[in-house]
């Protein structure tokens, strides 16, 4: 008998934008995935927070050239409220918004600093098991001068949220290193229903921020709540570190790139190709030339003179170190 592939359901896309670098980002995001999936039939929602008492001033993106181009990409615009985070804490935005996907339904969150470089629809995912961005570095805890260490501040939050902790750790890497136990980054992170998902991601950040455990009293919260909270989420929710496949998502079909000086300075020649070719087109360089670092960084060849400062084989080993180096020399644009 023939052996049968099993085929990844269909699935939306939720992106998060408002008005400012995240609108422009959300134009390459969806002129990627259009470019480079062309399989994928599921439905983009782009989620705008909407005005409220969380915000001074309203979030949503009022250019109307953005709004038509994100929309002949097939992009559906979702408001929602902000109740919780708002403008104080922005990343909250993607815990939020959740609420507005339809129920029920698999769905992939991308921060909108994600470029699509390959087919979606062959990445293998298992949407009862919900995975995030591995793409990450030791961030979070900050350890201090005789304070708790990983495994207690960790073990603290699983058992406040009454979750098995053993299980979660990577018994390859050393006590007491940060990559023994379950961290994400939150640039990706996928579900079989966002109102599951979204519910409990929203508790748990919630608890978090407003009644740490003592271990936590020490340490900073601001940005990293939401990458505090996903892996509780992830392992309640019967997911891991190894639910999906490595070299896909941040890897041949996707790269969260985060700033456009890191994608220059740090990323391969397929990704530099993919966002170049995906942004080549008039009615796209039209619109994304009005943002300042776009047109200099892709259309005045500033990104090539950052990927010029390193070799891409032997990068500095922190994030921070490639930032210094190009604000260094005059490139640093966000």
């Amino acid at each position: 008998m023939a052996k049968t592939t099993k085929k990844t359901p269909p699935f939306n896309i939720l992106i998060v934008a408002q008005a400012g670098r995240l609108s422009y980002e959300a134009v390459i995001f969806a002129a990627s995935l259009r470019a480079n999936s062309p399989n994928f039939q599921g439905r983009l929602f782009v989620a705008e927070p909407l005005p409220g008492p969380l915000w001074e001033r309203d979030p949503r993106i009022s250019d109307q050239a953005l709004r038509d181009l994100l929309e002949g990409f097939g992009a559906e615009f979702v408001q929602f409220e902000s109740k919780a985070f708002g403008q104080s804490y922005p990343y909250g935005n993607k815990i939020e918004a959740l609420s507005v996907l339809p129920e029920g339904e698999p769905f992939v969150f991308f921060d909108t600093d994600t470029i699509v470089t390959a087919d979606l629809t062959d990445v293998p995912f298992d949407f009862d098991r919900p995975c995030a961005s591995r793409r990450v570095e030791g961030t979070w805890p900050t350890l201090e001068l005789y304070g708790p260490g990983y495994t207690q501040i960790w073990k603290s939050l699983y058992d406040k949220f009454d979750l098995e902790f053993e299980s979660t750790l990577d018994l390859a890497q050393p006590d007491e290193y940060w990559r023994r136990y379950l961290y994400f980054n939150a640039g990706f992170f996928y579900y079989k229903c966002p109102k599951l998902f979204g519910d409990l991601f929203l508790k748990y950040a919630l608890d978090i921020r407003d009644a740490p455990p003592p271990e936590l009293l020490c340490q900073n919260m601001d940005p990293w709540l939401d990458q505090v909270a996903l892996p509780l989420v992830i392992h309640a929710l019967g997911g891991g570190r190894d639910a999906l496949p490595a070299g896909h998502l941040d890897g041949g079909t996707t790269c969260h790139y985060r700033l456009l000086p890191l994608l220059y300075a740090r990323e391969s020649d397929a990704v530099v190709e993919a966002l170049e070719t995906a942004t080549a087109h008039n009615k796209i360089k039209k619109v994304l030339k009005q943002y300042e670092p776009i047109k200099r960084m892709i259309y005045q060849g500033r990104g090539a003179k950052v990927r010029a400062l390193f070799d891409r084989d032997h990068l500095p080993r922190r994030e921070q170190m490639i930032r210094n180096k190009i604000k260094r020399n005059g490139f640093w644009m966000r």
